[in-house]
C-alpha cells in the first residue's frame, strides 16, 4: 500500500472511531441534558398573569405594577393577559384547564369566592385552586349626593328608616362586593333600601354626583378622586381601621356598626397541583415585592392597601373564610343574578 493509500485508510478509520465516540456521547449524555432541562429552577421561562377585566382598570393596572416589579425579582417576563368577561369567571376557567407548573396564575378579586354562590360553575375554586398569596385589601367608601341632607351614616339610617323601601342605593354590578356588602349594611341597620345595579363604577357614581341614587359602596380607588374634590360626599368606610387615602373618613363600625368590615381584595391563584415548591417560590417573591415601598405606595395611590402577611397556606384559609362570608350574605338576602 503506497503512502497516499495508508493516509486515506488512516483518515477513514479515525472518522469512524471519531463517529462512534460522538454517538456514544450522545448516548451518554443525552438523558444528562434532559436531566439538566428538567430540573432547572422556577421560573426559567416567562409567566403569564391572566386578568379578568379588561385593560384600564384598577385591577389590571395592580396586575401590571404587580407583573413589572415579579419580573425584576424572578429575572422572567411576567405578561399580564386581559380575560375579560362572566364577572371574572372567564379568566378562572382559562387558568383551571392549564398546565400546573406555576407559567400561569389567575389575578383573583372577590368576585372569585362571590361567584359560585350565585350561579352554577364548571369549576370548584376549592379543589381545582390552590392559592398563592394575597396583594391587598381594597376598601369601600360609602358616598352619597351632596344634595342629600345625610350627612353621616346615622342620619343616612334615620332617613331610609323614615322612608322605608323609598331611598335607593347603587352597586357596580348585581353580585358584586359593593351589592353584597350594601345588603349586609341594611340587615344590620334594620332598614329597607332599593338596589339599583349598574354596569360598572362609573355610571353608578354619576348617578351618585346627580342625586339620582341616595347611597353607593365604591371601591376607593374609584371613589378618592370625586370624594376629594368634593362631587361626592364620602361618610365611611368598610374596613376595619380608617383608610390611608381618605384619613378623615370613620369607619362603618365607629359610625354606628360595630365591629363591621367587609372589603374586596386582591390575590393570586394558580391551578391545582402546581408543586409546593413552586407556590412557595411565588408568595415569597409576592410578598418581597409587595413590602417594598416603592411598590407599597403605588398600591395605595390606586386604593389598595397592600397585605404581605400571609403564607401561601394561610391564603387558603382566608378565601374559604371569605367564601363563607359572601355565601351566608347571598343566602340570607336571596340575591339573585339574571
Amino acid at each position: 500500500m503506497n503512502t497516499l493509500n495508508r493516509a486515506d485508510s488512516t483518515t477513514r478509520s479515525y472518522r469512524r472511531h471519531l463517529l462512534a465516540a460522538i454517538a456514544l456521547a450522545a448516548l451518554a449524555g443525552g438523558p444528562v441534558v434532559h436531566a439538566q432541562t428538567a430540573g432547572q429552577a422556577y421560573p426559567s421561562r416567562p409567566i403569564r398573569l391572566v386578568v379578568g377585566f379588561p385593560p384600564g382598570g384598577s385591577s389590571d393596572a395592580t396586575a401590571r405594577l404587580l407583573g413589572a416589579a415579579l419580573s425584576t425579582r424572578l429575572g422572567q417576563p411576567v405578561i399580564v393577559d386581559n380575560k375579560p368577561g362572566a364577572n371574572t369567571v372567564i379568566a378562572a376557567q382559562y387558568v383551571k384547564s392549564q398546565p400546573a407548573d406555576g407559567y400561569t396564575l389567575l389575578a383573583a378579586q372577590s368576585s372569585f369566592v362571590i361567584s359560585p354562590s350565585l350561579q352554577k360553575l364548571n369549576y370548584n375554586i376549592a379543589t381545582d385552586f390552590t392559592s398563592v398569596a394575597l396583594l391587598g385589601v381594597i376598601p369601600l367608601v360609602m358616598v352619597t349626593p351632596n344634595e342629600l341632607p345625610a350627612k353621616s351614616v346615622s342620619d343616612l339610617f334615620a332617613m331610609a328608616k323614615a322612608q322605608p323601601g323609598k331611598l335607593s342605593y347603587a352597586s357596580y354590578g348585581a353580585g358584586s362586593a359593593g351589592h353584597i356588602a350594601s345588603e349586609q349594611i341594611l340587615v344590620r341597620a334594620g332598614i329597607d333600601m332599593v338596589h339599583v345595579p349598574y354596569k360598572g363604577s362609573g355610571p353608578a357614581i354619576v348617578d351618585v354626583m346627580g342625586n339620582q341614587v341616595a347611597m353607593m359602596l365604591a371601591t376607593v380607588t374609584a371613589s378618592m378622586g370625586v370624594a376629594k374634590e368634593g362631587k361626592v360626599r364620602a361618610i365611611a368606610v368598610t374596613s376595619a381601621k380608617r383608610v390611608a387615602a381618605l384619613p378623615a373618613v370613620p369607619t362603618l363600625a365607629e359610625s354606628g356598626l360595630p365591629n363591621y368590615e367587609l372589603v374586596e381584595w386582591e390575590a393570586i391563584q394558580a391551578p391545582a397541583g402546581t408543586p409546593k415548591d413552586v407556590v412557595e417560590t411565588l408568595n415569597k417573591a409576592f410578598r418581597d415585592v409587595v413590602s417594598s415601598p416603592e411598590v407599597r405606595e403605588k398600591l395605595a395611590n390606586l386604593g389598595i392597601e397592600a397585605d404581605a402577611s400571609k403564607s401561601a397556606a394561610e391564603v387558603g384559609t382566608f378565601m374559604q373564610k371569605e367564601r363563607d362570608k359572601f355565601a351566608r350574605i347571598v343566602q340570607d338576602r336571596g340575591i339573585k343574578v339574571q
